[in-house]
């Protein structure tokens, strides 16, 4: 789920249009926030320099048009997309920010995604300059480009399987209003909460207070307006900041007696409402929680879709077998392991196309300028008067070195390779990836439905698999063993054996028993109709026998359609 926030970049006060542009781009593209930069992606643009090249695509701007606008001009914009913690990895919170840019600019915009690790939440910061490519035309904000965002946002996630917050109501709300209960606790409210907890201890004085507060973990400093410094804190936060409950004096009141002290309410983290990832709804959680007999009906309806479009899944891959899952996906992961190796290669070098194509432009629209200066014998006065033109030149070539680039390229051929790569990444994503992650999630939901299984069912399930086996071996199940997935062993001359190296015989009436064993266990209420196409082909008469008294008790309790190809086997 992710919610957004459009805002425009002006200039202000003391601050030219460069400083601003480099004051939010340097805020966005921090080491300590983007794990050292890897997380920046950016479109027609150097991020390195994109101060610079903001800056002299607006001068190209006014060049081109002769229009100059006030201090109420635009000079940018920025888009803050924040995302659901723990939904989405990093690198696919860069990727949707990328993919949120370039379809609401239309591509017509230099553009920088910054994804922040350094919350609870991972969010994107998305910088594009309002002056087009063509550096004829600006990007204007227009009336309702807040809700155009949104709904372009949504698309987005929806199209790439993440939650959208489905019905926005009045005017938007911030990340933190929005997050709930769900969010930390800040450093402020911390202090208040073990202040609280100090308090009920009942200290005799206002040092005794701080005493406890140090036994705590917090370092204290400060006369007569202690501050403290807890765990993660950044700096000291002064008493007389808390709130009227937790200044120094309200405190001293408090110990004293003179005053009632009122705790600060708790917001708890509802941990409980980040999603498991699992595709079924737990239908018992949703009734505690105040949902209605239609919602279980509703819910029961759609695990069963879900569970029937994960059997079907299996069947048409071959999948049922646990060991051969097991199997393909080891092989999916490997070959997944391979294959992210080489997509991470290609977008470095989708990446270095990118800068290449942007300096190559620069250097070509600014080599007169700096052939000038050259000539000028590296004139301050004239740097001073092209500065702009001469620092774009020079980043091309500082980035020409970087890239060990000998002979420069063309814009064309490197737009053929940008293509191809792009095509060859695409193709990778829709086809391995895709089934890397089918076969994995697979292998999850079996996981997932043997642990529910095990926790819920097994002891269930074994009590009446022994009845059933005992009607119609009679004898006692103390030589079958069961695994809580199910798995049946059959102890034999002191010896375990698997159930697939047993007769034929003895296999069905395990497969047959265990069968029905399941269904009184899944089914305590209603009771399903049971399909039983010549179970006992492999029997003898003896077990035959035993098999008949079998049918007739359970059909006490279930209506049943029996199916047979041989006359001695009908009942």
């Amino acid at each position: 789920m992710a919610t957004t926030r459009l805002m425009p970049l002006h200039v202000g006060k003391w601050r030219t249009a460069g400083t601003a542009i480099a004051a939010i781009i340097d805020y966005v593209e921090s080491p300590q926030k983007t794990d050292d930069g890897r997380l920046i992606t950016s479109w027609q643009c150097d991020s390195r320099v994109a101060d610079s090249e903001f800056l002299f695509s607006k001068q190209q701007y006014i060049r081109n048009t002769g229009r100059v606008r006030g201090a109420d001009d635009v000079i940018a914009y920025h888009l803050r997309q924040s995302f659901r913690p723990g939904e989405i990895t990093p690198e696919e919170a860069n990727r949707l920010g990328c993919e949120l840019a370039r379809r609401f600019t239309k591509g017509n915009h230099a553009y920088i995604v910054c994804t922040h690790i350094d919350k609870s939440h991972v969010h994107n910061h998305i910088i594009w300059n309002s002056t087009a490519l063509d550096e004829q035309r600006k990007f204007r904000n227009f009336w309702g480009s807040t809700r155009a965002v949104r709904r372009l946002n949504d698309t987005i996630c929806v199209e790439n399987g993440y939650s959208i917050v489905a019905d926005p109501k009045g005017k938007g709300q911030t990340y933190d209003k929005w997050l709930g209960n769900q969010k930390k606790p800040s450093h402020r409210e911390r202090i208040c909460y073990a202040i609280d907890e100090a308090l009920a201890q009942k200290p005799q004085s206002f040092d005794e207070l701080l005493e406890l507060l140090r036994q705590s973990g917090y370092q204290i400093k400060g006369g007569k307006v202690p501050s403290l410094l807890g765990e993660n804190q950044k700096r000291f936060i002064r008493m007389d900041t808390l709130g009227e409950n937790y200044t120094p004096d309200a405190l001293r009141a408090i110990v004293s007696g003179a005053r009632r002290h009122t705790p600060k309410k708790k917001r708890s983290m509802d941990i409980s409402a980040k999603p498991s990832g699992s595709l079924l709804i737990d239908i018992q959680a949703k009734l505690q929680a105040g949902k209605g007999a239609g919602y279980a009906r509703w819910a029961k309806n759609f695990n069963l879709k879900q569970l029937s479009q994960t059997l079907i899944y299996l069947e048409e891959n071959g999948l049922l077998d646990r060991g051969i899952l097991e199997e393909r996906t080891a092989t999916a992961t490997s070959r997944y392991r391979t294959l992210s190796t080489d997509i991470k290669a290609k977008e470095q070098r989708i990446a270095e196309i990118k800068i290449m194509q942007q300096h190559i432009i620069n250097y070509a629209k600014t080599r007169d300028t700096y052939v000038a200066y050259r000539k000028a014998g590296y004139s301050k006065k004239f740097r001073q008067e092209h500065e702009e033109e001469i620092l774009l030149h020079q980043a091309a070539k500082e980035a020409f070195n970087e890239l060990n680039v000998k002979k420069l390229p063309t814009v064309k051929d490197l737009q053929a390779e940008y293509a191809q790569l792009l095509a060859d990444k695409k193709k990778a994503l829709e086809d391995d990836l895709h089934r890397y992650e089918l076969n994995v999630k697979a292998y999850e939901l079996l996981g997932e439905a043997r642990d529910t299984f095990a926790v819920g069912h097994s002891v269930p399930v074994m009590e009446a698999f022994d009845r059933y086996y005992e009607c119609v071996t009679g004898e006692h199940a103390g030589n079958v063993q069961a695994a809580p997935d199910m798995t049946i062993r059959y102890r034999e001359q002191g010896m375990y054996r698997d159930s697939q190296t047993l007769s034929s015989g003895l296999a069905d009436i395990l497969g047959v028993c265990v069968r029905v064993a399941i269904v009184d266990s899944m089914y305590q209420d209603e009771k399903p109709m049971l399909i039983m196409d010549d179970p006992f082909v492999n029997l003898d008469d003896r077990n035959m026998a035993g098999a008949k008294k079998f049918v007739e008790k359970i059909s006490e309790k279930y209506q049943i359609l029996y199916f047979t190809c041989s006359q001695n086997r009908v009942l």
